[in-house]
């Protein structure tokens, strides 16, 4: 049970209409306000996003388990044990029919950084009184939240001061590239993308192997957009051989925040938090791309906080508890 409160306002999105595979452009934004003992008018209070992970709905993270709380109990946890800021919550939604938008602007999904940034955040601070500058705004997430955490600090380092990424995509030759086979083998089941995309539609129970199939999909809509190609979206490989399309891939490593961060991680230099982790048993290899991209960064003179733990992928939420406390000072006066 939590505490503070939650508010849902509507939000009509102009930057996702129009895209098939996008998901409906109205749509709830969920806010969590700490408690009125701690804050009893939010005005003025920091802001910060949590975006969710691949599959995941930004309410998601706002509904806990007895044996894992909602993302407000931590939070509320912390802010009672004295570890933690007064601070305003966001959970923007970036879902699609493909699972997931990465956060990024794609013509075959949506522009979800866009509707983010210049639909969410406006609406949220207008509505609250929170956040107002860069200074009082923070962005957090795990997986491919983690990583439209990087994207959106890499792309907008005059909307956002402190960033948290938990087993953020990064990596991509390491965390990509081994798993191209799923989507390839529901191919050779199905034919065609938009054949198996249909099978996984109107499949009553979607396998691990179809999610690992789709996966690679949804990133190909994020990163590789086409309209030349099925589905508006230029797949990595080649269908029948397996072969890498080299001119697709260059596309999608533009996005990989290491390769960002070589070219231009200076852009965070002033950050007041910038936290990565990774497990050391993380099924997709993150923690190798979480240590390149601590090592690109500290190199251009990023101050890095780089955690490693003992643990996989999923089931993290925990490590909220890790960043939840830095990142509300670091956005407190």
């Amino acid at each position: 049970m939590i505490t503070g409160s939650l508010h849902r306002p509507v939000i009509e999105s102009a930057a996702l209409e129009g895209n098939p595979l996008g998901d409906p452009a109205v749509r709830e934004v969920p806010v969590y306000l700490p408690p009125d003992d701690v804050a009893s008018d939010p005005a003025g209070l920091p802001l910060v996003l949590v975006l969710a992970g691949y599959t995941g709905r930004g309410e998601g993270a706002t509904v806990g388990t007895p044996w894992d709380p909602s993302f407000p109990e931590r939070y509320e946890t912390l802010l009672r044990a004295g570890q933690a800021e007064p601070c305003v919550f966001v959970f923007p939604d970036g879902f699609t029919k493909l699972g997931g938008s990465q956060y990024v602007n794609s013509e075959a999904c949506g522009r979800y950084r866009d509707h983010i940034v210049g639909e969410v955040v406006p609406l949220v601070e207008e509505a609250f009184g929170v956040g107002g500058s860069r200074e009082r705004r923070g962005v957090m997430g795990k997986s491919s939240g983690g990583f439209g955490a990087l994207h959106l600090s890499f792309e907008h380092p005059d909307v956002f001061s402190a960033l948290a990424s938990h087993s953020g995509d990064c990596g991509f030759e390491l965390c990509f590239q081994p798993d191209f086979h799923h989507l390839l083998a529901q191919l050779d089941i199905h034919g065609s993308v938009e054949a198996f995309v249909a099978a996984f539609d109107a499949s009553p129970r979607k396998t691990g192997a179809q999610i690992m199939g789709l996966m690679m999909v949804a990133m190909a809509a994020c990163y590789s957009p086409d309209p030349n190609e099925p589905m508006g979206l230029a797949l990595p490989v080649e269908m029948h051989t397996g072969r890498l399309r080299k001119d697709v891939w260059e596309r999608w490593m533009a996005f990989d925040p290491v390769i960002v961060a070589e070219e231009r991680g200076d852009v965070l230099k002033d950050f007041g938090l910038v936290f990565i982790d990774a497990g050391t048993r993380d099924e997709y290899r993150m923690q190798y791309g979480a240590r390149q991209l601590a090592d690109a960064l500290s190199r251009k003179g990023v101050a890095v906080q780089h955690e490693e733990f003992d643990d996989g992928h999923r089931g993290i939420s925990y490590r909220y508890d890790r960043s939840i406390p830095p990142m509300t000072r670091a956005l407190s006066p």
